[in-house]
């Protein structure tokens, strides 16, 4: 049970903010309106949120009685349960309504940054009711707050992510997928466990390889240790936790039963390193082993699929070969891009996109394209990133101001997440692509002498932060030094707006140009790619709505401005100027 409101950017109306206080307690109900999360059944009557807790099977009788119970008076209603002492303390004394509230108001500050009006109307009713708990006027003044939500642009951009997510689960192939039992996974590294466990959750049956026991062991220990996290926090029972590990059967090259497992493999996901002359070696394993309508999607995120699905004596089934682009980590990571190449056959696009779905996953298909979609509009980002640094942009500026822009984390914390490395590769290896001018601007210098310094970011507890634990990060005198010599010891003191406008400009312009070159299909599909890829603000609903609100039009003239004063790579591309010019919108 749950109270979802708030991830749509509205409140609980018909009385929700009202009337829930007193069944659980103020606190409880304000965890609840303001996350939006559900509450498991155990939970929900423990907190008195529900009187019975039945299975399944004996719902419909145990209803019954119920009611002819509370009609014939043989059962009493149920009664709102009593209050700790320490609630007592805390939601009945001023000294604790005052701690209270301030506490909760402290915790919608950091986590939505005040670009989210809902929770603060939310907060806004419930003081309202708790002040005036006598009479209907609570009531007015919910319905009067609910309407003002439902008319702001953070609401139609949240209920626009809702319908497209919607939206995107429909299968895009006119055939029927095949009937998926077993799923083997190749390479049991961070992505390939990811992939798995999220596989052996929703039912398949896992086959997870590695070259060694000892590679199979620590993939086996990754999704281990996360499935016993969820046990611990009672997101998991221990029957399914025994279901899910007795799913996954590691097999190492020289495991004997390693073809007889095979034999039955419906589809084979590829999560290797990043060479082609590898994957193309798998490929021909894995068809010596698997039954003809196998089909073998590959994790790649930069090598286009044609090259790895190119026929040759390696590749004998070019049609079953499709990218099932996963991000990392996979369990939390809610996006799955699927490229398809010219010859992927209807069945195998219908497959993968089925599979993805069952996992959980949101899928949008994507052309195969250098970076597909979402790497191909993460690039210019990084090269714009690197010319802000050049010009001597702060470190924390830049983070500050993208924050503020909405991001979850600012660029320069990003690219220490994801691992220095891994962006110097992606933009290194999209410079030298098919994206020409837009490119351009930019000194990728930056990360690549990182690398050579060792400084791959969280991982090895040196990127541009320095890190001594989970959450403490700084800026050290090394990483200092090397700033001053790259800037030449320039500072500039940019101000927010133009940070955020010579970064934004550069993402929405490359998603724009992904539209018109038709590497994604609709706004829709490019909408969800940037929220849920990289965190694009979900309340300006991404990109596409994002110009939508602004106005094309103004956004044209800003872009045009900045390719006249610092360069070339911000000059819009052609479907912009077209919607400047008609006067046209992406959504309605």
């Amino acid at each position: 049970m749950g109270l979802p409101e708030v991830k749509l950017g509205l409140l609980p109306g018909f009385g929700g903010t009202q009337n829930l206080t007193k069944q659980v307690g103020v606190q409880k109900a304000m965890d609840m309106m303001l996350t939006g999360k559900d509450i498991r059944p155990d939970k929900a009557k423990k907190m008195g949120l529900v009187d019975l807790v039945v299975a399944p099977q004996s719902l419909e009788s145990v209803a019954i009685q119920t009611a002819e119970g509370l009609a014939n008076g043989s059962i009493s209603k149920s009664k709102p349960k009593p209050k700790s002492f320490m609630d007592k303390m805390i939601e009945n004394t001023s000294p604790g309504q005052y701690m209270m509230w301030k506490k909760i108001q402290e915790m919608v500050d950091k986590n939505t940054g005040g670009n989210y009006p809902a929770p603060y109307a939310i907060i806004d009713c419930v003081k309202y009711g708790l002040e005036h708990s006598s009479g209907l006027d609570k009531y007015k003044h919910e319905r009067e707050e609910f309407a003002k939500l439902a008319a702001t642009k953070e609401s139609e951009a949240l209920i626009g992510i809702f319908d497209a997510m919607t939206q995107q689960k429909k299968n895009p192939s006119k055939v029927n997928p095949l009937e998926v039992k077993k799923v083997a996974v190749m390479g049991a590294g961070l992505m390939g466990a990811g992939i798995a466990q999220v596989t052996a959750e929703k039912g398949y049956e896992v086959l997870l390889k590695d070259r060694d026991d000892a590679a199979c062991g620590r993939g086996i220990s990754y999704m281990t240790e996360n499935w016993e996290k969820k046990f611990k926090r009672k997101r998991m029972t221990k029957h399914q936790f025994d279901i899910n590990t007795s799913r996954v059967t590691p097999l190492a090259d020289t495991t004997p039963s390693v073809q007889r497992h095979f034999s039955n493999a419906d589809l084979v996901i590829e999560a290797v390193f990043e060479n082609l002359e590898l994957k193309r070696k798998i490929i021909s394993q894995v068809e010596e082993l698997t039954p003809d309508h196998c089909v073998f999607a590959t994790n790649t995120s930069a090598i286009p699929i044609a090259d790895i699905a190119a026929p040759g004596p390696e590749v004998r089934r070019p049609e079953n070969i499709i990218g099932m682009h996963y991000f990392s980590p996979v369990p939390q990571m809610p996006l799955l891009e699927i490229i398809p190449h010219t010859g992927t056959s209807d069945e195998a696009l219908a497959t993968a996109f089925a599979v993805g779905t069952k996992q959980g996953k949101t899928c949008i298909v994507v052309k195969d394209v250098p970076g597909f979609y979402v790497n191909r509009c993460l690039g210019p980002i990084l090269v714009e990133v690197s010319a802000l640094v050049k010009e001597g942009v702060p470190l924390e500026s830049l983070d500050k101001a993208m924050k503020k822009f909405g991001m979850p984390v600012g660029p320069i914390t990003l690219i220490d997440e994801v691992g220095v490395d891994v962006a110097s590769k992606v933009s290194t290896f999209l410079s030298s692509a098919d994206l020409g001018k837009r490119m351009n601007g930019g000194d990728l210098s930056l990360m690549t002498n990182m690398v050579e310094k060792g400084w791959t970011g969280r991982k090895s507890k040196q990127g541009f932060f320095t890190y001594s634990g989970k959450k403490d990060k700084k800026i050290g005198p090394e990483v200092t030094a090397y700033l001053k010599e790259f800037t030449g010891g320039k500072v500039t003191n940019m101000s927010e707006a133009d940070i955020q406008d010579r970064i934004v400009t550069r993402l929405v312009n490359e998603a724009a140009k992904c539209l018109e070159d038709e590497i994604i299909e609709n706004p829709v599909a490019g909408d969800i790619g940037l929220v849920f890829g990289i965190g694009f603000a979900p309340f300006k609903g991404g990109p596409f709505r994002y110009l939508d609100a602004v106005g094309v039009t103004q956004y044209v003239d800003k872009m045009n401005g900045f390719s006249d004063t610092i360069g070339e790579q911000f000059e819009p591309c052609q479907l912009l100027k077209d919607y400047a010019a008609s006067g046209k919108k992406f959504h309605g």
